[in-house]
C-alpha cells in the first residue's frame, strides 16, 4: 500500500505525462508562413461551419432547397427565350441551346454564388473573429464549400436534360471531378482577395454583385467560344480563368473539342493567384479582429 506522501508523488507524475503543452499565439510579421498544418488541425470546424452555411441558407424558405434547382433552370428558360430565340444565338454546334446554356450555368452559378457568399464571409462572422482563435481561412473556405452541395443538386436536373435530349454521357464525364475542384478553387482564390479587403474597406461588399455581373459577360455562359475573335481580344478571354473551366465543363458533358490551352491558362492563372492570395490573407489575419 503506497503511503500518502507516495501517492501524491505518484499522482503528480502520471498528471504530467498526460499534461498538454502550452499554445503559444504570438501576431505574424510581414509575410509570415501560411501554417498550413494549423488549417488542417481545424478541419471539424470547418465541416460544422459548412453544414451551419447550408442549414441557415434554407431555413424558413418555403421551397427550401429547391431553389438549388429552380435558380439555375429558370435561368436557363430565360436565356433561351432571350438569347437563343430573340436574339439568335447559336451554341455554335448541334447540342441545343437550353441544354448548352444550362452546362454553362452550373459551374458560374457555382462560381458566383460561392464567390458572392465568401467575399463577404469574414464581416459576416464577426461575432467569431472576435471571440475566439482559429485559422480565419477556414471561414472562407467553409462558403465554397457550401455551394458544393447546390452544384450537386442542380446537376441532377442536367440528367433529366441530358436524358430529353438524347444525350448520353461519355467517358469525358471522368473530368468532371477534376473541373469541380477547379472551380472551387478558382472562386476561392478571388475571395480570399475579397474577403480580406472587404474587412479593411466596407465598400467591397457593393463591388462584389456589380463584379459577378460582369464576370458573367465575359465568361462563355451564353455563347459559345468561337464567337471571340482571335487575335488579342481571344489571348484576353483566355487569361479569364472561369472560361476555361466552363469550356472544360461542356467538354467533359457535351464532348467536342478539348479546352487544351484555354483550360491550361486558367489551371495557371489560378494557381498563380491562389498562392498569391493565401500568402496577403495570412498577412492581413492578425489585424481581422481589431478592424471588423
Amino acid at each position: 500500500m503506497l503511503k500518502p506522501d507516495a501517492f501524491g508523488a505518484s499522482a503528480t507524475r502520471e498528471a504530467a505525462s498526460f499534461e498538454v503543452p502550452p499554445v503559444v499565439l504570438k501576431p505574424s510579421h510581414g509575410w509570415a508562413s501560411l501554417h498550413l498544418g494549423e488549417f488542417w488541425r481545424a478541419r471539424e470546424l470547418l465541416f460544422f461551419l459548412t453544414w451551419r452555411d447550408i442549414l441557415i441558407r434554407y431555413k424558413q424558405a418555403v421551397l427550401g432547397i429547391a431553389w438549388a434547382v429552380l435558380q439555375p433552370l429558370i435561368t436557363m428558360v430565360v436565356f433561351t427565350v432571350i438569347f437563343s430565340r430573340l436574339l439568335g444565338v447559336t451554341s455554335g454546334s448541334a447540342v441545343p441551346y437550353a441544354l448548352f446554356s444550362y452546362t454553362g450555368l452550373l459551374p458560374w452559378q457555382l462560381f458566383s454564388g460561392s464567390l458572392t457568399r465568401a467575399g463577404t464571409s469574414l464581416v459576416s462572422n464577426a461575432n467569431l473573429l472576435t471571440k475566439v482563435y482559429f485559422p480565419r481561412l477556414v471561414i472562407p473556405v467553409s462558403a465554397v464549400l457550401a455551394g458544393v452541395v447546390d452544384f450537386a443538386i442542380a446537376f441532377v436536373v442536367l440528367l433529366g436534360l441530358m436524358a430529353y435530349y438524347h444525350y448520353p454521357l461519355t467517358w469525358q464525364i471522368l473530368w468532371l471531378p477534376v473541373l469541380v475542384a477547379l472551380c472551387v478553387l478558382t472562386a476561392l482564390t478571388v475571395a480570399v482577395w475579397l474577403a480580406a479587403l472587404n474587412v479593411m474597406y466596407r465598400d467591397v461588399q457593393y463591388i462584389i454583385p456589380f463584379l459577378v455581373q460582369l464576370w458573367m459577360y465575359v465568361s462563355p455562359v451564353v455563347y459559345p467560344v468561337n464567337t471571340v475573335p482571335q487575335g488579342p481580344w481571344r489571348f484576353v478571354f483566355g487569361l479569364n480563368p472561369v472560361a476555361g473551366v466552363i469550356q472544360g465543363f461542356r467538354y467533359a458533358i457535351l464532348g467536342g473539342t478539348a479546352p487544351g490551352r484555354l483550360l491550361g491558362v486558367a489551371v495557371a492563372v489560378t494557381a498563380a493567384f491562389f498562392v498569391a492570395g493565401l500568402f496577403y490573407f495570412k498577412r492581413m489575419e492578425r489585424t481581422f479582429a481589431d478592424v471588423v
